[in-house]
């Protein structure tokens, strides 16, 4: 399965990514998602985490203000 918006091959947990609102998959990556990630509210399975969505989750959790919490 490929990313919806840069055509990369989506990991085994990136293809599992469903949207809260309609439960549909959104066959985006990591680094796609991180531009939607204030307007999309979504669910994943952390079980199919691999060494490299650690990585990609890196760099998405990095613009994240903690302060705000």
């Amino acid at each position: 399965m490929r990313c919806y918006c840069c055509n990369n091959l989506l990991t085994d947990y990136e293809s599992t990514i469903k949207s809260v609102n309609n439960n549909d998959y959104l066959d985006m990556c990591l680094k796609c998602l991180k531009t939607v990630k204030d307007d999309i509210l979504y669910r994943d399975r952390v079980d199919l985490l691999s060494s490299s969505d650690v990585d990609d989750l890196d760099i998405y959790l990095e613009d994240l203000d903690f302060d705000d919490y």
